[in-house]
């Protein structure tokens, strides 16, 4: 019942700004510019998610967030030759929720002695945003390699992708912005501007024959 309201909701705004271009614009015209601004509105507006979708999706986004400090903490700590339990439980004391809460229980799991590879992957299973973070962290927990290295790398390569993200939502802010605008004026611009004008030509060129 629930997915059937949010469905509906998503086709509510689309359907009343192309019934109001065609009321304004009246006539023939007014039909295929209603339905041109409908379709590009339910393409460009944002989908109606539930509010359970739209709490999950803000936790992933908070940890993504999250991800470059964690990384960097727990590159500190266990380049300071401390346990893969010490150090998480230290980072997760040191960062603010969501992401606290996940490497508390990271860091219960490898004190009760649990295998530091199998901890990772859960991790990263359990939260998509923390993936990155889990394959380094079985990486270098596979090979022996010192961490410290790999998780700085980690932390720089997301705040660079975090970078491009909100240059990208940006711009994509700005055509959402001035789209709906650029589709309803352009029938009124054809019909005021370019249809007198063909009109006229092909007048003119009739009466010349």
């Amino acid at each position: 019942m629930l997915a059937g309201r949010w469905a509906r909701a998503e086709w509510t705004v689309p359907v009343l700004a192309g019934i109001g271009v065609a009321v304004l614009i009246g006539g023939l015209a007014g039909l295929p510019a209603g339905a041109l601004l409908g379709a590009a509105t339910r393409r460009w507006l944002p989908r109606a998610r539930s509010p359970d979708t739209r709490k999950a999706a803000l936790e992933q986004e908070r940890l993504s967030r999250q991800l470059p400090l964690a990384a960097e903490l727990l590159a500190a700590c266990l380049g300071s030759s401390s346990s893969p339990a010490a150090a998480a439980a230290a980072v997760a004391r040191s960062v603010g929720s969501p992401m606290n809460g996940r490497l508390a229980a990271v860091a219960a799991e490898l004190a009760l002695g649990a295998p530091p590879e199998r901890c990772w992957e859960r991790l990263g299973a359990d939260a998509p945003a923390l993936a990155p973070l889990a394959r380094c962290l079985v990486r270098t927990s596979v090979s022996g390699a010192p961490p410290a290295a790999p998780l700085t790398g980690l932390a720089h390569a997301q705040r660079a992708t975090a970078s491009r993200v909100a240059h990208a939502r940006v711009r994509r802010a700005g055509v959402l912005a001035t789209a709906p605008l650029g589709v309803c004026f352009l029938p009124a611009f054809v019909l005021v501007g370019v249809v007198p004008v063909v009109m006229g030509l092909t007048a003119m060129f009739a009466s010349r024959v």
